[in-house]
């Protein structure tokens, strides 16, 4: 498992990826689920996935293929499409075409076939954007209304991102919130790992840019991991508590009687 989240901002998009794949408990690795196409002054297209590695990677190899052979009218490359809906178009026919050549595979075990893909990036003078592509190769695309995405295991990391997501926030606002909605993650799920990495992309520069991996000691990732559970127990102890019906007298706590008192003396 993984988890893979993107944040569209009025200031650009904001993508974090987890690195851990397990194919049992005692066969780990890193892989990079963020995959990058960049020709600057042009474009910036990065892909985010999440499912079965082999298939993942089969749509990956196939689109870079794609771009290594030029691409054509019949069949563009993520470096000649003219929009990001045309790339996100591109992708889902490319899952379509893994699922065609796999399909013997895939009939006699159909959990096999298991990926979802987060799409974002800017094409020339389009505006950036976000779209979620299903493994049936179909997507959506982010709005105002709903300005992230996930995939993978994302359920811990929701809640924080639902409560303080807004499209006007500064990057480094943004990249702080999908980094304390990873850690929620870690924390309540082995499946996902570090190294975390981290892409900045402001709106209209047409290149990559800040773009990292955070390492489990990582300072900041520490700090800020610290910070944030220190600020939940402080303001959890806060919150007015519970009250209760009257308790039963035999759970009352009693006085000491004069005997009591009298061997305490």
């Amino acid at each position: 498992m993984t988890y893979c989240v993107a944040l569209r901002l009025d200031r650009g998009i904001v993508f974090a990826s987890d690195t851990r794949t397990s194919a049992s408990v005692d066969n780990i690795a890193v892989f990079s689920k963020m995959h990058i196409w960049e020709r600057k002054g042009d474009r910036v297209i990065v892909l985010l996935s999440a499912g079965n590695l082999a298939m993942t990677q089969s749509v990956v190899s196939l689109l870079n293929e794609g771009v290594d052979h030029g691409g054509d009218d019949e069949r563009p490359s993520l470096l000649t499409v003219d929009t990001m809906f045309q790339a996100a178009r591109l992708i889902g026919e490319t899952i379509r075409e893994v699922r065609r050549i796999d399909r013997e595979a895939i009939e006699q075990n159909p959990s096999l076939f298991s990926a979802s893909f987060i799409l974002g990036g800017q094409i020339a003078e389009d505006t950036p954007r976000l779209f979620q592509i299903y493994q049936e190769g179909n997507f959506i695309e982010a709005t105002k209304d709903t300005p992230y995405f996930q995939i993978g295991e994302h359920k811990y990391g929701k809640p924080i991102i639902d409560r303080v997501a807004k499209p006007d926030m500064r990057m480094g606002t943004a990249a702080k919130l999908l980094l304390v909605s990873f850690d929620s993650t870690l924390r309540s799920n082995l499946s996902v790992g570090m190294p975390i990495d981290l892409l900045i992309y402001r709106k209209d520069t047409l290149q990559v840019g800040e773009q990292r991996r955070l390492e489990a000691e990582d300072p900041y990732f520490r700090m800020l991991s610290k910070a944030w559970a220190d600020a939940l127990r402080d303001a959890f102890s806060r919150l007015e508590e519970y009250q209760t019906e009257e308790e039963p007298s035999w759970m009352k706590p009693r006085g000491l009687t004069e005997r009591e008192r009298e061997r305490m003396d």
